[in-house]
């Protein structure tokens, strides 16, 4: 096995066959029999809690009475009606923090109804097909211009071409996609599936995309402005914070963005260097993805650390099980104080930390641990220099998405109201969609 190493950071520490198996799809698609099995178990429930649990507000116990009577097709639709990135986010959406855990089989047994996978296994029914289920209403002559082609933009576009309008998407990146094109592991979207996902949205029609332009540099919000009649923002948060603490300018440290970026389009995984003790600085699902791709590429020792408390931790309890089932090992109550090394990084200096009447506080006791290769998740900012008004570090947005400018709508991570789920930008983009066609239709 050849290696290429910088300090303790190696490529091509597993074969391929290895890397293969380590990356393969999380969750299986289920069998025809397990269908069957997961659809009966469904309560059918009246007012059912699935629903108001989902940010999109899908019709589960419909969709799944759907598959019962094998209509996948119908039951797709049902689900696309509303969340038109249904198949990427019966991948990716935290079901077990959201329509899951709501299931009345949670509540009464501990096993909930598989309402992902049954979701997964309607939208790629219909997906396989070669007929887009939505055609284009007749042409409203109004043109919507769309910064950001991911979740939120993807979901707004789709509903304002359905609806009749011209919708040309400007991305920063060379992909369309976004957060599912760049930002998720590897192993919760197999096959291109983000891609395939994007092309299949466009065939409705009515949607153009401009890539690698961006906003700020190769557009600005004045020209859209003139050029459209309403524009919206889903530029997502493009900045990263930076780790201030001593010792951060060796080599072996970088944010944990780029690294699954970098995973995610990858050709080769045994190309990407990794190092035998790898520390991840957050408690998000970033942090996540990061430290369980690291052991999934062949790292020795993965540890998260995290400055609070388990609870505390933004990545839901099943996302740090998935972790510790993987081997990575959370550090709970503990910050980083100084990275040692000659030249590139070594050891990580951390400092326990208690809660003090609802305040972080630092105890002065320490502790060094082997590290040769850093990543931080500790949060993303912000990147546009608009003139829109802020809520705290985001776009302050009301209920439908409209921002301070009349005629710009946003949505997404970047918007005050997004939570950082892809489930919940699609949810915002859709509405902002329907506000602006009704705003350009004159209140019709």
């Amino acid at each position: 096995m050849t290696s290429q190493m910088i300090s303790g950071i190696a490529a091509d520490r597993l074969s391929s066959d290895e890397l293969a198996q380590n990356f393969a799809d999380l969750h299986a698609p289920l069998k025809p029999h397990e269908v069957k099995v997961a659809a009966d178990r469904c309560y059918f429930c009246h007012d059912a809690p699935c629903i108001t649990a989902c940010p999109t507000d899908i019709d589960i116990p419909l969709f799944i009475r759907q598959i019962s009577t094998n209509t996948p097709e119908a039951a797709a639709k049902t689900i696309f009606d509303m969340n038109i990135l249904g198949g990427m986010c019966a991948r990716v959406c935290p079901t077990e923090e959201l329509c899951e855990q709501a299931c009345v089989r949670e509540l009464a047994e501990g096993k909930p109804v598989e309402i992902g996978r049954l979701q997964r296994h309607a939208t790629d029914t219909l997906m396989m097909q070669d007929v887009h289920p939505y055609s284009r209403a007749a042409p409203t002559g109004k043109v919507v211009a769309i910064v950001g082609g991911g979740p939120a933009g993807l979901s707004c576009a789709h509903r304002l071409a359905v609806l009749g309008t011209d919708v040309t998407i400007y991305d920063a990146r060379p992909k369309a996609g976004g957060l599912n094109e760049y930002g998720i592991a590897a192993y919760k979207s197999t096959d291109e599936f983000a891609a395939k996902e994007v092309e299949w949205l466009l065939s409705v029609g009515g949607i153009t995309i401009e890539n690698n332009k961006a906003l700020g540099k190769d557009i600005n919000l004045d020209d859209l402005e003139r050029d459209f009649d309403a524009v919206f923002l889903g530029v997502g948060l493009g900045g990263v914070n930076a780790l201030d603490i001593g010792g951060s300018d060796k080599s072996g440290i970088s944010d944990a963005v780029a690294f699954i970026e970098t995973l995610r389009q990858a050709s080769d995984l045994s190309t990407i260097p990794i190092g035998r003790n790898v520390v991840v600085i957050g408690g998000g699902m970033t942090a996540v993805d990061a430290a369980v791709q690291s052991k999934l590429l062949g790292s020795e020792q993965v540890t998260i650390v995290y400055r609070r408390g388990r609870e505390a931790m933004s990545a839901s309890r099943y996302e740090q099980d998935l972790a510790a089932k993987h081997g990575v090992k959370l550090m709970f109550n503990v910050q980083p104080k100084r990275l040692h090394g000659n030249g590139a990084v070594a050891t990580l200096e951390l400092e326990y930390t208690a809660d003090e009447k609802g305040k972080l506080a630092v105890t002065g006791e320490t502790l060094h641990i082997a590290a040769d290769q850093v990543f931080t998740a500790i949060g993303q900012t912000l990147k546009t220099n608009s003139s829109l008004v802020l809520e705290g570090r985001k776009i302050a947005v009301n209920s439908v998405g409209r921002t301070s400018r009349d005629g710009v709508w946003a949505g997404g991570d970047c918007a005050s109201s997004g939570d950082d789920l892809t489930v919940t930008a699609v949810a915002e983009g859709r509405d902002a969609a329907i506000d602006i066609h009704t705003t350009l239709m004159g209140g019709a």
